[in-house]
């Protein structure tokens, strides 16, 4: 009897371990796939002469946004059923500084997390 429960328990230590493997798989080829795609994308857009430079949201379904085409800078209306042009736009006007906002953003809360689970392993929380 006690050779049962004891099986039963190394049974169910290998079904955690396998469903932590699988979860990591699963969750590293989330990740490599998001980055293949948004790098296809980028090559795509790359070499197009129309680039969404920025965007705002107005309400639910209409937006505002800074177009690039060629060489010249346009402001449109996009809403649910239409677009409008709006305006051309100086390009000094515009700040076209890249803002890598997202990507810091992941890696510090990464880095949180990281920093968390260290401390909780060293017994500090």
């Amino acid at each position: 009897m006690i050779l049962f429960v004891q099986s039963g328990g190394a049974n169910s230590i290998v079904q955690f371990l396998t469903a932590l493997l699988v979860f990591v798989f699963v969750v590293a080829l989330t990740y490599f796939t998001v980055r293949w795609v948004g790098t296809y994308q980028k090559v795509q857009a790359g070499n197009k002469n129309f680039e969404v430079i920025d965007t705002c949201k107005v309400t639910a379904n209409k937006y505002l946004q800074i177009v690039k085409v060629g060489s010249r800078y346009f402001l449109i209306g996009i809403g649910k059923d239409e677009l409008t042009f709006l305006t051309e736009l100086n390009a000094d006007d515009l700040d076209l500084s890249v803002n890598p906002g997202f990507q810091d953003n992941f890696q510090k809360l990464l880095q949180k997390a990281k920093d968390k689970v260290n401390r909780r392993g060293n017994g500090h929380e």
